[in-house]
């Protein structure tokens, strides 16, 4: 079974993002702040890991926690994809610069993003 941990700090974007990838073969873990997402990554190795660029109230914000995770060497494996409302190119490549390996606009279909993740994870 495949991890998938879901970062993101609005409750129902993590609720809606569970519930689409329920169906599916995986085993869901999700936090709403940096502190948890990291420990969460590291302890438990996710391959995918979908993260939100902007995590009102934490430490770091989703492009530091993306360079954490690419330069560590539990993590840098993981395919990080950027969740955000932010869709302007610079935007985008603030999250390839920092290590994202792909990059989803919110709001999104829960159809859409459960092809993304089935084309990732195979």
């Amino acid at each position: 079974m495949k991890k998938i941990l879901i970062v993101d700090d609005q409750p129902e974007v993590c609720e809606l993002v569970s519930v689409t990838l329920e169906i599916g073969p995986y085993q869901i873990f999700t936090a709403s702040n940096s502190r948890d997402a990291l420990r969460l990554a590291f302890g438990e190795a996710p391959e995918l890991i979908l993260l939100d660029v902007q995590l009102t109230g934490s430490e770091i914000d989703g492009l530091e926690i993306c360079r954490t995770l690419k330069n560590d060497r539990r993590t840098h494996r993981s395919y990080v994809m950027m969740l955000t409302a932010k869709g302007q190119d610079w935007d985008k490549q603030a999250g390839y610069d920092c290590g994202a390996d792909d990059y989803f606009v919110k709001p999104f279909s829960p159809l859409e993003l459960m092809r993304k993740v089935e084309e990732v994870l195979g």
